[in-house]
């Protein structure tokens, strides 16, 4: 066919060409096709005395399987011009950082976290996530027990939503886990005796998960108000022209 690859019998009329002696346009003319190509595949294929087509065929075949696959293309920068590989590989790394959260409650909420936002629906989560509902339910109902999200009804749609305060409300979770240890390692005081070593020991322990508690909630509280502040900040503005001091 004209313009189209050679073919096997192409490559042995071309042998039986030049076994008569042709020229290449006549070869060409038998053909069907622009002379060079005839005398790129002669060229290539061990020349005018050389030229065998089924080694010929070989060879083409063989350069065929070697030529690399066309690289894909990146992919396309979403709307704010960033990369999707990047987002993704930044998500993967957070899921994998928050450590002591079920590997599907990190996953919904790195994606929450990450999404400009701060609210996807069920459907958003398992198109990003490529997993069933039921798993995305699981996840959320754990990070909704911990506080970390909340849910809103949008028409029909459940949509989890995460604000600015999250961590506020994780930290308060740690200083309760915390205030729970307290009372339990202080009931064993009682249990034990005060006044042996092992109650000493649960004495200590307890004093210890009570300053941590009272700690946790100050710093929680202080940069809760920090955060606070700078979100109520107006900026300043610029005077308009012509309204600066006199010169």
């Amino acid at each position: 066919m004209p313009g189209g690859h050679l073919t096997y019998e192409d490559r042995r009329t071309i042998a039986e060409g030049l076994r008569e002696g042709l020229a290449y346009a006549e070869i060409a003319r038998r053909l069907g096709r622009p002379r060079s190509t005839v005398g790129r595949e002669i060229a290539r294929n061990g020349g005018p005395h050389g030229y065998r087509a089924a080694r010929a065929q070989r060879a083409t075949e063989w350069r065929a399987r070697r030529r690399p696959a066309p690289s894909p293309s990146p992919p396309a920068a979403d709307a704010r011009g960033r990369d999707p590989e990047a987002v993704r590989a930044f998500q993967q790394l957070l899921t994998e950082r928050l450590g002591g959260v079920p590997s599907m409650a990190a996953r919904v909420l790195a994606c929450l976290f990450t999404s400009d936002t701060g609210v996807l629906t069920v459907a958003d989560l398992t198109e990003r996530l490529h997993v069933s509902p039921a798993s995305i339910s699981k996840g959320v109902g754990y990070l909704e027990q911990a506080g970390l999200l909340r849910r809103e009804r949008d028409n029909r749609r459940e949509r989890y939503v995460i604000d600015d305060e999250v961590w506020y409300r994780a930290w308060l979770v740690g200083t309760r886990s915390m205030m729970l240890w307290a009372e339990t390692v202080r009931a064993g005081v009682d249990v034990l005796g005060p006044h042996t070593p092992a109650g000493a020991r649960l004495r200590t322990a307890s004093r210890f998960f009570e300053l941590l508690n009272t700690d946790m909630a100050a710093a929680a509280e202080h940069y809760r108000q920090t955060f606070s502040g700078d979100r109520d900040a107006v900026p300043a503005q610029e005077p308009p022209p012509g309204d600066g001091p006199p010169a």
